[in-house]
């Protein structure tokens, strides 16, 4: 049996994402799926699924996200928060990037880096606008799947004005 395959699982408030990698860093797996409040149902077809894919594997595994924490207690598993581990992430592979943006289901981040690489966080607490889910709403107010809208915004000729501070209001803009 293969030992310790470094594992991350980010449980979202909408999604959940499970990635494998083998002991020379190479990713061996990945999957990105909604859980539809189904969590540990979710998470246990995904490591099914890596199983089948890649067979017995014993490995090394830690969470995040923001419904992350509640599994990790539940198994006892080692907890990160995700923007630490995007950071972290970022830092370690990626020492040319300075700016990071994770749009989330119910909050979006933001995060800076210096020359030295030391990050500056944001996230917006006041309003879900612009967020997953808000994304998710647009498109099926605009009757649309959510796939096309990069294509449709790319596709634009117009630039309609729409509140930029709160969900509620961009809504009733749209």
């Amino acid at each position: 049996m293969k030992n310790n395959y470094l594992t991350g699982i980010d449980i979202g408030s909408t999604t959940a994402k499970v990635v494998i990698f083998d002991n020379a860093r190479r990713m061996v797996f990945s999957k990105y799926c909604r859980h539809n409040t189904k969590i540990i149902e979710t998470v246990h077809e995904i490591f099914k699924q890596a199983k089948d894919l890649i067979g017995e594997i014993s490995f090394k595994v830690t969470v995040t996200g923001s419904a992350g924490m509640g599994v990790a207690e539940d198994f006892n598993i080692p907890f990160v928060q995700e923007v630490v581990a995007s950071g972290d992430f970022i830092k370690n592979n990626y020492k040319d990037v300075r700016t990071y943006i994770e749009i989330g289901g119910e909050d979006s981040k933001v995060i800076f880096f210096d020359e030295n690489l030391c990050p500056e966080i944001r996230m917006n607490g006041t309003c879900a606008g612009g967020t997953g889910a808000f994304i998710d709403q647009m498109a099926v107010l605009l009757n649309v799947p959510v796939a096309d809208l990069n294509t449709l915004s790319e596709n634009s000729t117009r630039i309609y004005p729409i509140a930029s501070r709160c969900g509620v209001f961009a809504k009733t803009d749209i």
